[in-house]
């Protein structure tokens, strides 16, 4: 009983600190944004807006108001929803997000899919072929990945796989005769297979699986290193001899004693990569083609779309930290010494 009230305590106090993190990122961004240049309204509107456009930008986001007073209008708006309308494309910023978002969500937990079961799968033959050329091969294989350029790996990525062996399309998040199922999740791949539309379904799977495999590659090397260390850690602990002696065979040994004790801290840096891949796959996207929050933000950073590009930023910032306080609640649940403050 105390230690679930030790780990609630620990998550309330994580979630309060979150919220105070979030609370301040607005701010800073706002900050920014209004201090970036002396005319906010100007730079908001764009380089070629009209004097007529820049009146309508000060009027709608009460620039010619105290500076505290924009501020609590920008923290009411944005947990309202309320983003604006884009004064590059005439929409509404937050139905721009929500159609984006959804795109990226699928291209990203697809991809984190790949991650866990290559670097989970890998880190455990490296760590049981410890010492082994096979262990050195994979230490090189990861170590190479994580140190490559995105643009460079996307890139080749294409060339290989749509040029030189045409078997994957080169861009885009389906082909140009299907009709896009109805949105029901937002996500194209989900939603295709509750419409039971299965040509959709498969064509949607074809597509992602270039791009997903790319992000993929990028990216394994931190679960295996981490796998790989984690179950070194635990291989010749005491009670893993003990199993041994007591005749248990290597594979039961594995299961129980060894990945079950040694993925631990896998298990917490898999919520903290999924913040590291919704800001990282903005590369990606652009090359690819995939109409996600990441292709969406490069383009409002190219069309100077300053009004559009700051709530991307906030949303990708509150990702970050969302997925940082699920890794810290993860690893208190496992690990009753960070709850307790012995690592916190």
């Amino acid at each position: 009983m105390e230690g679930k009230q030790e780990l609630a305590y620990f998550i309330l106090r994580r979630i309060a600190l979150s919220i105070l993190v979030i609370l301040g990122t607005i701010i800073i961004v706002f900050l920014i944004s209004h201090y970036l240049s002396k005319d906010p309204a100007a730079l908001w509107a764009g380089p070629k807006a009209r004097p007529s456009t820049i009146a309508a930008v000060i009027r709608r986001y009460d620039l010619d108001k105290p500076i505290w007073f924009q501020l609590a209008l920008f923290i009411k708006d944005f947990f309202t929803g309320n983003f604006g309308v884009d004064p590059v494309t005439g929409l509404s910023i937050s139905s721009e997000i929500f159609y984006y978002f959804p795109n990226t969500l699928e291209l990203i937990l697809t991809s984190l899919v790949i991650i866990v079961i290559v670097g989970v799968g890998l880190g455990y033959v490296s760590a049981i072929n410890f010492g082994t050329k096979k262990d050195a091969f994979i230490r090189v294989l990861y170590t190479a990945a994580w140190a490559s350029p995105t643009f460079l790996v996307s890139i080749l990525a294409i060339i290989i796989f749509s040029s030189y062996i045409p078997i994957f399309p080169s861009g885009g998040m389906y082909s140009a005769i299907i009709i896009p199922p109805h949105r029901i999740t937002g996500l194209f791949i989900l939603d295709s297979l509750i419409s039971l539309n299965f040509t959709d379904f498969f064509d949607g799977i074809y597509h992602i699986i270039l791009p997903s495999l790319s992000l993929a590659f990028l990216n394994f090397g931190i679960i295996t290193r981490i796998s790989r260390n984690g179950i070194l850690g635990v291989k010749w602990l005491p009670y893993v001899k003990s199993a041994r002696a007591r005749g248990l065979d290597e594979k039961t040994v594995d299961r129980r004693h060894i990945l079950r004790n040694g993925l631990v801290e896998s298990n917490t840096v898999i919520a903290v990569m999924f913040g590291w891949l919704i800001t990282g796959d903005v590369i990606v996207e652009e090359i690819f083609g995939w109409p996600g929050i990441g292709k969406f933000a490069y383009s409002t950073i190219a069309n100077d779309d300053y009004p559009a590009l700051i709530f991307i930023v906030i949303i990708f910032t509150i990702l970050v930290i969302v997925a940082n306080l699920i890794a810290d609640i993860m690893y208190a649940a496992l690990d009753p010494r960070i709850r307790l403050g012995g690592e916190d």
